[in-house]
């Protein structure tokens, strides 16, 4: 990392909690350059003042950072983004991801944590709860007929999140609103389409063919 201190975009609807990161990032050596309370008023400041990195809530009122990243990503802004958020929900982590972040970090994680993830995915690296996918790339090959059998279904690939992030079955059947017995037959058919026979080796196959 270079002298220069990083330079973001801090984004979310509420003064208090921009104030507390404000305070926060000034004192790990991370510049705000400015503030915005929607995704309107990201873009807006992002088409006068290019950052490092955006740092955005998901939720907002009008424009969400989703919807805001994707109109970014559409216009070919790669600015890469990092969100926060109260809730921890698989299906906003796809949208997240499918909307071009780099980072998903929950609001009550440590400071540090923070500051890695703004670090990292300023650097190209994608770092998203419940796993960071980079280390596990970089470390583990897979090659071409290695690929999945079949293609995954949305619901699949949540399942297979939340299994990279330890839960068992029946914490992923409360985490989707599902039933045990169906997120069993959603383990059995992702074990099937990966060709592998645990959990583990599905996870690592799954990140590293980038299908999570």
């Amino acid at each position: 990392m270079s002298a220069t201190p990083l330079s973001i975009a801090l984004v979310d609807d509420q003064a208090l909690v921009r104030a507390g990161l404000v305070a926060l990032l000034e004192r790990q050596g991370i510049q705000v350059a400015f503030e915005a309370e929607s995704g309107e008023e990201l873009i807006q400041h992002l088409a006068r003042q290019p950052v490092d990195l955006i740092l955005s809530d998901i939720r907002m009122p009008g424009m969400d950072g989703i919807a805001a990243l994707r109109m970014l990503r559409a216009s070919g802004n790669a600015t890469p983004c990092v969100f926060l958020t109260t809730f921890d929900d698989s299906e906003l982590l796809l949208a997240a991801c499918d909307a071009g972040a780099q980072g998903f970090l929950l609001k009550d994680a440590a400071p540090e944590d923070l500051q890695d993830a703004i670090v990292r995915a300023a650097s190209g690296e994608s770092l998203l709860q419940p796993v960071s996918t980079a280390p596990v790339r970089a470390r583990y090959r897979y090659h071409a007929e290695d690929a999945p059998l079949a293609l995954f279904s949305q619901r699949e690939v949540a399942v297979l999140r939340l299994m990279a992030g330890g839960y068992s079955n029946k914490e992923i059947a409360r985490s989707l609103f599902l039933a045990e017995g169906t997120v069993k037959n959603y383990v059995s058919a992702i074990l099937e389409k990966l060709d592998t026979r645990d959990r583990t080796r599905a996870v690592l196959k799954a990140i590293t063919l980038r299908i999570i």
